[in-house]
């Protein structure tokens, strides 16, 4: 319970900075270009083809390798030969090898450093408007919230949703409050290979309210909680006389519960008195 609150106020925190953050960020990157998050420690990344090991003898200079994980799960090592360690975490490869070792009479005294020199196998894939868009290794579990804070929170300017995307084609969105402040059933567990995609969308809103411009689009968001987000109604406005433009569309909506989309333009006219 101590763990969850704790990961739920980072995320808070980091969404509340993020701004500050991004700025640092984004002058590093290109466009367009993500950056690769590496956990640490490695020790509970479980192994799979495409990965490769680095292992190193401490004593032993001469035993010093990088090892790419093959298509069937195994490596080759020197002195030992094939192993297999696909589903095997670093930290029992760690062990395995010197004991592999010993055993073959190879070194009668060990101690051996291991570590994921490249993460390939399981990682989960981050873009959109958060602080440092990447991959990120999946070394244990992670809720999405967890993974969101790892990136550095949601980017100032950006929805307050995210989309998850499994590799079956099934997506899910999930507001970024309810990640804070909801419980476990409302912040999924991201498994291997999952995308999680944090929209840019905007609305823009015009006319006879307090505050016009673009803001950013939220989940399930309705004509009420746009004209609040701009700010409300001038005194002279009307929410009986509000025009949408969506896709070179006019639309005349019939009541404040009609859901606002990405791009729609909202034009907010005066009352006739």
């Amino acid at each position: 319970m101590i763990r969850r609150v704790s990961v739920m106020l980072m995320l808070g925190f980091w969404i509340t900075l993020a701004s500050g953050a991004a700025s640092g960020q984004e002058a590093a990157l290109h466009p367009g270009q993500t950056q690769t998050v590496m956990p640490t420690p490695a020790n509970g990344y479980v192994l799979g083809a495409g990965d490769v090991v680095h292992i190193e003898a401490l004593n032993h200079p001469d035993f010093n390798v990088k090892a790419p994980v093959a298509a069937d799960g195994t490596i080759q090592l020197p002195y030992i030969g094939t192993m297999m360690v696909a589903n095997t975490t670093i930290s029992d490869l760690r062990n395995r090898v010197a004991d592999e070792l010993r055993k073959k009479g190879i070194f009668s005294n060990v101690s051996l450093e291991a570590d994921v020199a490249s993460y390939s196998s399981r990682y989960a894939t981050v873009l959109g408007g958060v602080v440092t868009p990447g991959l990120i290794p999946l070394d244990r579990e992670y809720r999405l919230s967890e993974i969101l804070a790892r990136v550095g929170g949601i980017r100032e300017g950006s929805s307050n949703y995210v989309m998850l995307r499994s590799p079956n084609g099934s997506e899910r969105k999930f507001s970024v409050g309810d990640l804070a402040t909801g419980d476990v059933a409302s912040d999924p567990v991201v498994a291997p290979g999952d995308k999680i995609y944090v929209p840019t969308e905007v609305f823009y809103i015009k006319g006879q309210v307090k505050s016009p411009g673009s803001y950013p689009l939220s989940l399930n968001m309705s004509l009420a909680m746009a004209l609040a987000r701009g700010g409300g109604l001038t005194d002279l406005g009307s929410d009986s006389h509000i025009t949408i433009i969506r896709k070179n569309t006019e639309l005349r909506p019939k009541d404040l519960n009609f859901k606002v989309l990405s791009d729609d333009v909202i034009e907010v006219g005066e009352g006739w008195f």
